[in-house]
């Protein structure tokens, strides 16, 4: 059974003065997904501005009806005015123009990890932490690793029931977590596959099609990669908790839309019901667990959508106070760009730009 998704109807307030908002590094997944998530959201701004590298500098892209010019993203004044710019241009390019981004008081949605652990940038999930976001030193607000959002959607109505000690996750991660071009390169697989051409790996470390590989991003000295300590560093910040996190992070060969399995050690149990109820009253969060019927979360029908997708939710059977239960989200969607877009949407209704 899917219950209704009981997601925030936005309503501006008519006297809010519209703004001018910037999207930087525009040509790429995110960037576009930034496009389609402001456009259905009917976000209000009176320009926009779109930022890229000197190579998209000069493409146009149209949106609502007006056609749209890429800038090249230089250190200069270009920011001037803006009151809130979306970045997807990556880590380096993060930290190299932040001080020209919000040196006139832009407000910085970062989507890279540049930030995130930074003591003062907050690091933030509306449906989580909104608050966090009003107390911004530098004027950047970080957006989590794509994983970590939709795993802590997921752990707050659980966390409001009985504090969280520990968390065991594994991840199913898309080929859109890799960027647009591995998307392609997994469709490109399947291809030269089936008409016996030779298979090009590029963007990951084997061949992803007919496979699954157990590493996202680089391993660190303790055998843990990026990817998995992200989400236990992250988790922390973002729910303020001491929860332990322990995560193994698999790329498997779907095109959009990240999986977990996730076990969770509550401080005291944890019924099923009380489960399945507060997820169903989640923000954020639809619940689609009727096992019976075959009704659970699955990649291709999450992909596109806004929220966090919860099935197959059950008691752990080595744990008394343990849960488990499984989830599906867009990667591109609420583990990237709609996550920026809510954030910005909770700083105007809380007068807080």
């Amino acid at each position: 059974m899917e219950t209704p998704y009981n997601k925030r109807n936005i309503i501006y307030s008519n006297s809010l003065e519209k703004m001018k908002i910037a999207i930087v590094g525009v040509s790429g997944a995110v960037g576009q997904e930034f496009l389609r998530v402001l456009d259905e959201r009917n976000f209000p701004f009176d320009e926009l501005v779109l930022f890229g590298s000197g190579r998209s500098a000069g493409k146009e892209y149209t949106f609502k009806g007006k056609k749209y010019t890429v800038k090249e993203l230089k250190h200069n004044d270009d920011f001037k005015g803006i009151d809130i710019a979306f970045v997807s241009a990556g880590g380096s390019a993060s930290v190299e123009f932040a001080p020209t981004i919000t040196k006139h008081g832009t407000v910085m949605i970062d989507n890279s990890s540049a930030f995130r652990m930074d003591n003062d940038v907050p690091l933030v999930v509306p449906e989580v932490n909104g608050e966090d976001a009003k107390v911004r030193p530098r004027n950047i607000i970080a957006n989590p690793n794509c994983t970590t959002i939709q795993l802590v959607v997921a752990l707050k109505p659980i966390e409001e029931l009985s504090h969280i000690k520990r968390v065991h996750v594994a991840t199913y991660q898309a080929a859109s977590g890799a960027g647009a071009t591995a998307m392609d390169e997994l469709v490109n697989q399947f291809k030269q596959i089936v008409h016996n051409e030779p298979v090009i790996v590029e963007k990951f470390v084997a061949q992803l099609a007919y496979n699954v590989i157990p590493q996202v991003d680089v391993f660190t000295e303790n055998g843990y990669t990026k990817e998995e300590m992200k989400m236990y560093h992250e988790t922390r910040k973002i729910m303020h908790s001491d929860v332990e996190v322990s995560a193994t992070c698999v790329r498997v060969p779907v095109v959009r839309a990240h999986s977990e399995a996730t076990w969770v050690e509550t401080e005291k149990p944890v019924s099923i019901e009380d489960a399945r109820k507060a997820f169903s009253e989640g923000n954020g969060i639809i619940l689609q667990d009727n096992p019976e019927k075959k009704e659970y979360p699955m990649p291709l029908h999450v992909a596109g959508k806004d929220p966090v997708y919860i099935g197959r939710i059950r008691k752990d059977i080595s744990n008394p106070n343990g849960l488990s239960f499984w989830s599906v989200s867009d990667q591109i969607k609420k583990g990237a760009a709609l996550n920026a877009v809510q954030i910005a949407e909770y700083l105007i209704k809380e007068n807080a730009l």
